[in-house]
């Protein structure tokens, strides 16, 4: 039967070809909205949600050194009063321990005969060299920073999973401990994983950088910054920093120095944006 005329004649073959092209289309469109849906939960977990664990644990952390810190000190306290029964010093006046007479480990500086675990949590006595070193990824002290609101705690190493990702500052081996003669240098995330150094551009010269121990408190203060340089630029952790990329960024002469590092621009890992402060004080704990 012949089509009338004007009347344009669809065939089977042809609703089939429409339907399988409506099929891919929306087949194609449900796959976008799900990789979409699965690029936004990934920003949400690295934007909100590791941020939110490691915030968490960074403060339990920190709250966990500071007990430990005030039981240690209750205890110290309680037999420096049962020695001063005695006949102690007097005046306020603080002496060395008699190595004959001392039986309280947390005073044992000898590395050999060390066996209390919690002298580990403090490497920087005043006027003494550590102990015996810090334990790899361990908290062992709290670096604060009043302009920034910050208060996290330092681990030794800047492992990326062991170290970083838990919010934590990382103690770059190799360098000064706090207070020591040489750079105490540190590294921390500026982006996702708690992100602690995120607003460090924002210090000037003269903000103060506080570095807390089990034995006293280190104050340093923020004296030059280098904007900019290259993740391999080894020399502003030397014990005497400058750049060996920027040579106009440095210092000269020995010191008591703090560096610290993290990413520049944000987002991004490609460069290292550097704040070197000058220690400035030390108060026994």
């Amino acid at each position: 039967m012949r089509a009338a005329a004007g009347v344009r004649v669809v065939g089977h073959g042809d609703r089939r070809r429409r339907a399988w092209g409506r099929r891919v289309l929306w087949g194609g469109g449900e796959l976008l909205v799900t990789a979409g849906l699965v690029l936004l939960l990934l920003v949400a977990h690295q934007m909100w949600w590791t941020n939110r664990e490691a915030r968490r644990g960074a403060e339990r952390a920190v709250a966990a050194l500071e007990r430990q810190w005030e039981r240690e000190g209750e205890g110290a306290q309680g037999e420096g009063a049962a020695a001063g029964l005695g006949g102690g010093p007097s005046g306020g006046a603080v002496t060395s321990p008699d190595p004959a007479t001392d039986t309280d480990p947390a005073t044992d500086t000898d590395p050999a005969t060390d066996t209390d675990p919690a002298t580990d949590a403090d490497p920087a006595r005043p006027g003494t060299s550590p102990a015996s070193p810090p334990r790899r990824s361990r908290a062992y002290a709290v670096l604060g920073i009043p302009r920034l609101g910050l208060r996290v705690p330092v681990a030794e190493g800047v492992d990326r999973a062991e170290v970083l990702n838990k919010g934590y500052a990382g103690h770059y081996p190799g360098t000064q401990q706090p207070g020591q003669a040489g750079n105490f240098a540190l590294a921390g995330h500026r982006n996702t994983h708690g992100e602690p150094f995120r607003y460090l551009p924002r210090l000037r010269r003269g903000d103060t950088v506080e570095v807390e121990t089990r034995s006293a408190t280190y104050t340093y203060g923020v004296d030059r910054v280098l904007p900019r340089t290259t993740a391999r630029d080894v020399g502003v952790v030397r014990p005497v920093p400058r750049s060996l990329i920027r040579p106009g960024y440095g210092y000269d002469e020995p010191g008591h120095y703090l560096t610290l590092t993290t990413c520049t621009p944000e987002f991004t890992s490609r460069y290292r944006l550097v704040v070197w402060a000058k220690l400035v004080s030390v108060r026994p704990g």
